[in-house]
């Protein structure tokens, strides 16, 4: 495989990182904002992404099984630029996988109070049951509150 395909393929993924850090962005305002029908949107060219990136690392993979042999055949300007690229992409990785973390949270909270706010809901219409039942029972089934 030609060091310079590799290179391309790095660069490329690298531009994909970068409009996924973006869509991360968005996906957080839609998340914070409850904007489903945008974050489902979101997601789908999240996942588009994701498909492009997978035939980009297919090229890349064999330079990062072997990085030191692969970094040391390159002329040392292509070198660096290589170095410099696996950098951008890795700290761009690690700032997409904890807004996504940030914003699984955010969910996993709003999924608890949801839960919270049924079973509240169905604790008051037992209540309810309970006492319309109670109040409006025949006279022999009422509590006799006089004793």
């Amino acid at each position: 495989m030609a060091n310079d395909e590799v290179l391309v393929a790095m660069r490329r993924q690298l531009e994909c990182y970068q409009r996924l850090a973006k869509l991360a962005n968005a996906q957080h305002e839609h998340v914070q904002d409850s904007r489903t029908e945008e974050l489902l949107g979101v997601l789908s060219q999240r996942q588009k992404l994701l498909e492009e990136m997978s035939q980009l690392e297919r090229i890349i993979l064999p330079a990062k099984r072997n990085w030191r042999g692969y970094a040391d055949a390159l002329p040392p300007v292509e070198r660096a630029e290589a170095e410099e690229l696996i950098g951008a992409i890795r700290r761009l990785l690690e700032d997409i996988a904890a807004a996504d973390r940030d914003d699984t949270l955010v969910l996993q909270q709003r999924k608890l109070n949801l839960g919270k706010g049924i079973n509240q809901a169905a604790v008051a219409r037992k209540f309810n049951n309970a006492y319309t039942k109670a109040a409006y029972a025949p006279a022999r089934e009422r509590l006799d509150t006089q004793r």
